[in-house]
């Protein structure tokens, strides 16, 4: 007799193998649901940057007219703002203020008009700064830096002013241009403050608003002083000068502008390149606009500042 339990182990086993059999599946239908959803997802991503949200309109390119004409109130406002803009450097007749320009090369008008007093009480004339021995000359400017490369230039224009130009500074840019030392940047503040004759002096304050501005998108100095002088009249070139290096030393500075404190901020499509903060932007303002001695020892009667200090006396040697 056969009494093996076979049946009974056959209807233990059907159960396991039922277990088996469907846990797979629930855990395939899972993950085909996971996968339609990661799908749905991703198909859903992949509409919305294809068809991406309503944004603003972009800016339309600046035409022509509209430029000049934002860049002309820009210049008003700049008259209405510093009503006293005047070149920063002390001079009494346009041989000072050809020296005391070239002098101002890689220094502060405050430094060289600081220094100037002490270099026209020896040389008053070009014929007294050329007879100046090289070593006395450049003692006497050592404060304005490079001083053996301006000592060079000084005696070289000097003696071109005595030998070729009777002793006088010319009022013509090709002549002044001839002189050692004399770019045209010089050439035209001496023109512009000496001689009445209009002039655009680009140095690294105009240039860097020029181009802040819009007015310009050139580097080399020639090419800004060209670009600009086509948008405003010549009878502006020289006061405009004096009222965008103005607004460059005393606001829009070349590493953190004082946006915030900008009165012509919504005319300067570079808003934003400096401080915003209003009361932040305001601690960045400098010369009479935060309370600091401007640069001139002896500034015109209507400056609203303090004048620059003169250059403390050299120590005694003990």
């Amino acid at each position: 007799m056969n009494d093996t339990p076979e049946k009974p182990t056959a209807a233990k086993k059907a159960p396991a193998k039922r277990t088996t059999t469907k846990a797979p599946a629930k855990k395939t239908a899972a993950k085909a649901v996971a996968k339609k959803t990661t799908a749905t997802k991703t198909t859903a991503k992949a509409a919305a940057e294809k068809v991406p949200a309503k944004k603003a309109p972009a800016r339309k390119p600046e035409s022509r007219t509209a430029l000049v004409r934002r860049a002309r109130r820009i210049n008003r406002e700049l008259a209405e703002l510093y009503p006293y803009a005047h070149p920063e450097l002390d001079f009494t007749n346009s041989f000072e203020l050809l020296v005391a320009t070239v002098l101002s090369a890689q220094t502060t008008d405050m430094r060289v008009n600081q220094t100037t007093p002490r270099l026209f009480a020896v040389a008053p004339t070009p014929e007294d700064m050329a007879a100046l021995p090289p070593e006395e000359l450049e003692e006497l400017i050592r404060p304005t830096g490079f001083f053996r490369a301006k000592t060079k230039s000084l005696l070289g224009l000097s003696a071109a002013l005595r030998d070729r130009f009777g002793g006088e500074v010319p009022g013509r840019l090709e002549d002044l241009v001839t002189l050692p030392g004399v770019g045209r940047k010089t050439a035209n503040v001496v023109l512009g403050n000496a001689f009445g004759v209009p002039g655009i002096t680009v140095d690294t304050h105009f240039g860097r608003l020029a181009r802040r501005f819009g007015w310009t998108t050139q580097e080399d100095a020639d090419k800004v002083e060209a670009d600009v002088a086509a948008i405003f009249p010549k009878s502006e070139w020289t006061m405009l000068s004096h009222r965008v290096v103005f607004h460059g030393r005393r606001v829009c500075h070349s590493r953190k502008p004082a946006c915030g404190a900008c009165p012509i901020a919504p005319l300067c499509p570079s808003y934003g390149e400096g401080e915003t903060d209003p009361e932040k932007a305001r601690k960045l303002l400098k010369y009479e606009l935060g309370g600091q001695p401007g640069q001139r020892l002896k500034p015109p009667a209507d400056y609203p500042g303090q004048p620059a200090p003169p250059m403390a006396p050299p120590a005694a040697a003990s």
